[in-house]
C-alpha cells in the first residue's frame, strides 16, 4: 500500500504532465486572432460596466424619486 506522500507526488507529476502536454500543442495567436479576442474582451468590459453603471444610477436616483 502506498503512503500518502507517494500518492500526492504521483498525482502532482500526472498533473504537471497534463500541463506540459497542453503547452506543447498550444501556439501563439496570429495578429487577426489576437485583435478579435481583444475586441470581444473590450466589448464585454464595456457592456458589463454599462450595466453596472445603470444599476448604480437607478439605485441612487430611484429612492429620491419615490
Amino acid at each position: 500500500m502506498e503512503t500518502k506522500p507517494k500518492k500526492i507526488a504521483i498525482l502532482a507529476r500526472n498533473k504537471l504532465n497534463e500541463y506540459k502536454r497542453v503547452l506543447k500543442i498550444s501556439d501563439k495567436p496570429d495578429r487577426e486572432e489576437f485583435s478579435m479576442s481583444a475586441k470581444v474582451t473590450g466589448a464585454g468590459i464595456i457592456i458589463i460596466g454599462g450595466l453596472g453603471m445603470m444599476f448604480y444610477l437607478v439605485s441612487n436616483l430611484l429612492p429620491g424619486a419615490v
